[in-house]
């Protein structure tokens, strides 16, 4: 059995391809279950995100389920044709596919590296498999290889320990320089997009309990809230909200500040001196560089938080080396379990069949000797003789089976062996 990988990502496929061959939860589950009714021997693990999309399968008739086989599969599940699905996606096998999976499910492959997400979308796709019923005896040790690889990535390397996006740099490195916990703190969202989104996560990750989103299409507004179980308020609340606010973050698309020096200078005193903390995400900014004049006010913008992310990216490139070799040990450390799991019963058979041939023929030589006079520890010195000759003829067919094994079975000595000794299943 070979592990094979098709697939692709935003490192080979345009956006468009990638939303044509993308799987929703339910496609998956579909997908799967169509492909144990087409394939009954077969195992497939499918991973689907907004990145990328793969399919690792595997099979013991390699005939049955090979690379044009997985094509057809896949291009059927979309209704797209064959040529489309070579053209832009990319085949990998054994060593490879293995190698590459140990790599995504790190986060090395990532869009972001180091971003943690891509550890969980993995997982879901190996229990999505699991429940479906595609899953196998290999892809269940190589999915659990995957995961043993990314902990130790990121237990011994620094690579996930450097935030790289904007909000993150914001929520988790800035904000804990101004507030010991954001639990109470009512913090303010200015905006809806993508951006505000992305923040938002942050912010409910760090512990904010009292966020409110504005935004000027108040539709927009009230369904980020929702997603969030968050509340919402018109944007001509504004002013009155930054009364109130502790934490204001800015991620609008206004051309003009939605805050300017005049503007805080007179509702200030309303405040009662607390301090205010300001990220300003938008491009163009949305709040007043002047703002920072103000001594209870902090005012973070975009040009000091994107310096930031680049110097955590040189942090994490430092980290890279380590952790390729980190994957280098773990594709070794699994492709010899694996090549050991398939080696060890014929080594095994093949040393009971040489033990079964001295057996016989001890049974044979033994009561002649007896009958000749011979001596018991002339019997010994003949079986310890026969272990010998079995071991010398042994050594080197098995030396080259295991040679073989560490090189993935090219040589398919394996195969040869079982059938010249007739070792059976």
């Amino acid at each position: 059995m070979k592990l094979q990988m098709i697939g692709c990502s935003h490192h080979d496929a345009a956006v468009e391809f990638r939303e044509r061959v993308a799987f929703s939860g339910d496609q998956i589950i579909s997908a799967l279950n169509e492909f144990c009714r087409r394939f009954p021997k077969g195992e497939l693990v499918l991973l689907s995100t907004c990145n990328r999309t793969e399919l690792y399968t595997t099979t013991d008739d390699d005939t049955a389920l090979n690379r044009d086989a997985v094509i057809r599969f896949l291009a059927d599940q979309h209704n797209l044709s064959n040529d489309d699905i070579v053209e832009q996606m990319i085949y990998r096998s054994g060593h490879d596919a293995v190698e590459h999976l140990f790599t995504v499910a790190s986060s090395l492959d990532s869009m972001v590296i180091g971003e943690s997400q891509i550890l969980s979308q993995v997982k879901q796709a190996y229990d999505l498999a699991r429940q479906s019923g595609s899953l196998g005896p290999l892809t269940h040790a190589v999915f659990q290889a995957a995961n043993r690889a990314a902990k130790r990535v990121q237990t011994e390397t620094g690579i996930h320990r450097r935030r790289v996006s904007v909000p993150s740099v914001a929520v988790g490195e800035v904000v804990p320089e101004v507030f010991d916990s954001l639990v109470g703190k009512r913090v303010l969202i200015c905006g809806a997009g993508e951006m505000g989104e992305e923040t938002l996560r942050y912010l409910i990750q760090a512990g904010a309990n009292d966020i409110v989103v504005l935004n000027r299409s108040l539709e927009r507004a009230k369904r980020l809230a929702e997603s969030f179980s968050i509340r919402y308020a018109p944007w001509e609340t504004f002013l009155d909200q930054v009364v109130e606010a502790d934490l204001m973050v800015g991620t609008t698309s206004a051309t003009e500040p939605i805050l300017t020096y005049d503007q805080f200078a007179s509702l200030r005193s309303q405040r009662r001196d607390r301090v205010l903390l300001v990220l300003d995400l938008a491009v163009p900014r949305d709040f007043d560089a002047a703002l920072d004049e103000f001594p209870d006010l902090y005012l973070y913008q975009i040009d000091d938080l994107q310096a930031a992310c680049q110097r955590n990216r040189h942090e994490r490139e430092k980290e890279w080396p380590k952790a390729q070799r980190i994957i280098s040990e773990e594709t070794h450390r699994l492709l010899s379990e694996l090549n050991h799991r398939d080696t060890g019963p014929v080594i095994k058979r093949l040393r009971e069949n040489a033990q079964q041939i001295k057996r016989d023929e001890l049974n044979r030589l033994l009561p002649k000797l007896k009958a000749l006079g011979g001596e018991p520890a002339m019997e010994k010195e003949i079986e310890k003789s026969l272990d010998r000759l079995i071991n010398k003829l042994l050594h080197p067919p098995l030396s080259s089976l295991k040679e073989d094994a560490a090189e993935g079975h090219q040589k398919g000595l394996l195969k040869a062996l079982g059938e010249l000794f007739r070792l059976g299943d």
